[in-house]
């Protein structure tokens, strides 16, 4: 950094401007690849799943709560751990305050694990969140969705993640999954993304993104290698 250029303020501002022109081309290609990722075809989901959450036993189209269109967080917790995935906490620091929003929208918001639903209570209440979270312990969903796998499909290799094989022997992975429910009551699987595909979702990363040394991540083991929970900051 003691290195980086200092100039005057017009010649600042003529560097400004030409990468104004490029994140304005990124705005606008962005802005098309949202149009295409609504135009994706849709799946049909057709299997029964029933969560164990904060109103008791509740069905995927009970998640809806009247609304068409839901959001599934899943979130890292397997059923062994005793806390949460410290980088998927990351994520969720950012979502107490974004759900009344999205219902304005016609859209639920809801966090899935497959802990079991006492230690998903026993986190939040630690981690102060109010966000909707349901563990999916005894179903197939977080299995059916691709973000965690059995023993077998792993010593088998036969594992995908982010739609690859997975190159990681991890029982359970991050990501977010979207569905639609039309007004009969069918429910449909709309989109689903993993891996970098949820980095935009980190409100913080996006703020780290603008200061002069980034996310600077450089020379960590990996990059989130300096994330804790965040009541274990010091």
């Amino acid at each position: 950094m003691s290195n980086h250029g200092v100039v005057s303020r017009e010649a600042w501002l003529d560097a400004r401007k030409r990468l104004l022109l490029k994140e304005k081309d990124f705005t606008h290609a962005k802005d098309e690849l949202s149009r295409e990722r609504r135009e994706l075809p849709w799946v049909r989901v057709d299997k029964p799943y029933v969560f164990q959450g904060p109103e008791g036993e509740e069905t995927l189209s009970q998640l809806f709560q009247g609304r068409s269109q839901l959001i599934v967080y899943h979130f890292m917790f397997a059923p062994e751990w005793e806390a949460g995935c410290k980088s998927c906490s990351f994520w969720a620091d950012n979502f107490n305050g974004v759900v009344p929003h999205l219902a304005q929208r016609d859209v639920s918001f809801v966090a899935i694990s497959r802990a079991p639903f006492s230690k998903l209570q026993a986190f939040e209440r630690r981690m102060g969140w109010s966000f909707k979270w349901l563990s999916s312990a005894g179903t197939d969903f977080n299995q059916d969705y691709c973000v965690s796998f059995t023993p077998e499909d792993l010593a088998g290799k036969r594992a995908v993640y982010n739609y690859a094989p997975l190159e990681r022997p991890m029982t359970d992975l991050q990501g977010i999954s979207t569905f639609y429910r039309d007004a009969d009551g069918g429910l449909f699987h709309t989109y689903s993304c993993y891996g970098r595909g949820v980095d935009m979702m980190n409100t913080a990363y996006q703020y780290l993104d603008l200061v002069p040394k980034g996310r600077d991540e450089q020379g960590l083991p990996w990059p989130m290698a300096w994330v804790k929970l965040r009541d274990e900051y010091r």
